[in-house]
């Protein structure tokens, strides 16, 4: 694929476009060769967000933002932004308008805050949007747990979708503080939402008070030095879920390891917690599709047998 060819996709992906989130060029994939997988392109309301996780030669580099430039001048954007990931600490390029202060990304009519100066994490996850989906269709009067909450997103899903409660548990205070901002910037009462700066794997007794949980999401980091590490303490979790879930409780259990597929969580359930049976696996967004889908992300629903 050249770069006009590209243009062309842009172009096709952009109609209908609203203020809502979307992926309109997802090169990490695979789907469209090695070259491409440095790249990334998303629609956020008037802003096009683009991020290079690896280096390319500059002359491509300069070719491929005039074209965005280019794109921008027909298309429902005003502002175009760099983040070149792969260098670490490096600040976010605006390399057409500005960025506003307050900025945040809607999905299915939510808010999230969203902090596109960040190098790093943006405090939004678009890739687990049909996670958020399944787990506000199920919420209503129930009991939810948020492990690994990070921003909260999991949590205005479930109370949007009518929570009797929801438990927030993250080591960063930060991102929990600004998972009540996202609560407030959506209007939701947090009188029934806890929010925990726990190390989750030093707190089940603390989890168990507050429990038992009707529904549990379980999205973890593959690998944060110092606290996770998806290979050796995810089945710390999953042996200890029998002690505070309710019955018929089900289990959202995530996994973004490329490096690990599906088989990895069920395993640990069949051995772990057996009376928890596997259900489905969510299907991925369209545009997170990659080249081998059994590699990518991994939202696997289980449910307990009273």
């Amino acid at each position: 694929m050249k770069t006009e060819d590209l243009q062309k996709l842009l172009e096709k992906n952009s109609l209908n476009l609203t203020h809502e989130f979307k992926r309109l060029f997802h090169g990490r994939g695979a789907l469209f060769g090695e070259q491409w997988k440095f790249l990334t392109i998303d629609s956020i309301d008037t802003i096009l967000s683009v991020a290079f996780y690896f280096p390319i030669d500059e002359n491509e580099e300069i070719e491929l933002l005039e074209m965005l430039k280019d794109y921008l001048s027909t298309s429902r954007h005003n502002t175009l932004v760099l983040q070149k990931r792969y260098i670490a600490q490096s600040p976010t390029e605006v390399l057409v308008g500005r960025l506003p202060n307050d900025l945040f990304v809607v999905e299915n009519g939510l808010k999230i805050k969203l902090n596109l100066q960040s190098n790093l994490n943006s405090g939004y996850f678009p890739d687990m949007k049909k996670g958020r989906e399944y787990i506000q269709s199920i919420s209503k009067d129930k009991k939810v747990l948020n492990l690994f909450s990070y921003t909260c997103g999991f949590s205005i899903a479930s109370v949007s979708g009518g929570a009797s409660s929801v438990v927030n548990m993250d080591m960063a205070k930060n991102a929990l503080n600004t998972g009540r901002e996202n609560h407030r910037l959506n209007n939701l009462d947090t009188k029934k939402v806890k929010f925990h700066p726990h190390n989750i794997l030093k707190s089940f007794s603390r989890i168990k008070k507050d429990g038992p949980f009707d529904i549990i999401i379980i999205d973890p980091p593959t690998l944060q030095k110092g606290s996770f590490e998806a290979t050796k303490d995810y089945d710390k979790i999953i042996k200890r879920l029998d002690t505070f879930t309710s019955s018929n409780a089900i289990i959202l259990a995530c996994l973004n390891s490329p490096d690990l597929d599906e088989n990895f969580i069920i395993n640990i359930f069949k051995e772990y917690a057996p009376n928890f049976s596997f259900v489905k696996r969510l299907d991925n967004l369209e545009e997170f599709k990659s080249l081998d889908e059994s590699r990518s992300l991994k939202n696997l629903i289980f449910q307990k047998e009273s």
